[in-house]
């Protein structure tokens, strides 16, 4: 599969990767929208958080073994719960109105169902 360039892998994987990948998009163009409102902290710290999931979940995909590919998408999942909190923290504060949040909250949701999913799985096999 291919978004804007960017091949996906491993059939298997493809889902949570091209989600990831395709939030980190929006996560950037959110950043640039916070920026543009003159707001600099707290979108960093989103622009952080929200583009390691995918990157993250990319490394997850070399792991060295099945702890380390647990480890790795335990990381994304933290950086996915860090997420929600600075989307939480933006929309309660302002900075980002309720289409801004409405449109991004159950794309974070679905990304912390899915690898909470995977790992649970994962460690059950």
């Amino acid at each position: 599969m291919i978004v804007d360039n960017v091949k996906f892998r491993d059939v298997e994987t493809e889902r949570y990767q091209k989600k990831s990948f395709l939030f980190a998009i929006e996560i950037v163009s959110l950043y640039k929208v916070l920026v543009d409102r003159k707001e600099f902290v707290l979108s960093k710290q989103l622009l952080r958080s929200g583009t390691s999931i995918g990157a993250n979940i990319r490394e997850s995909e070399h792991a060295q073994s099945k702890a380390d590919f647990i480890h790795k998408l335990s990381i994304s999942l933290k950086e996915a719960n860090e997420t929600e909190y600075w989307l939480d923290l933006l929309f309660e504060t302002k900075f980002i109105n309720l289409i801004e949040f409405e449109n991004i909250k159950p794309k974070i949701i679905e990304l912390l169902k899915l690898l909470t999913s995977i790992i649970k799985t994962s460690k059950s096999k």
